[in-house]
């Protein structure tokens, strides 16, 4: 999968939404588990910073959720805080607030 320069793209065999720009890699990785997306971690290099692409990551992991009718699960700490701090964005699907479990 090569994502397209300056959008969004979900690459489901990867278990990621991207985003790229200038060479450089940001991303969202996730799991599918049932009817449930989880988001897992999201990372955007320093050379992106500051520029709205995590939050843009978010809310296309929302935007999936809600065309499939999946439920959120926002295990990552950027992904909770963004979608606390957008309820108009969070209100359109189901989140389950439920924390990461302790790794073993």
């Amino acid at each position: 999968m090569t994502p397209t320069p300056g959008a969004v793209v979900d690459d489901p065999d990867n278990g990621r939404f991207v985003f790229e720009a200038e060479g450089t890699l940001a991303e969202l990785t996730y799991r599918l588990n049932g009817h449930r997306l989880i988001l897992v971690h999201t990372e955007v290099p320093e050379s992106l910073g500051s520029r709205g692409i995590a939050g843009r990551l978010v809310r296309a992991a929302v935007d999936r959720a809600a065309s499939e009718g999946l439920t959120v699960v926002p295990w990552c700490p950027y992904a909770r805080k963004w979608l606390e701090d957008h309820a108009d964005v969070a209100g359109t699907v189901t989140i389950d607030w439920m924390p990461q479990p302790d790794a073993p």
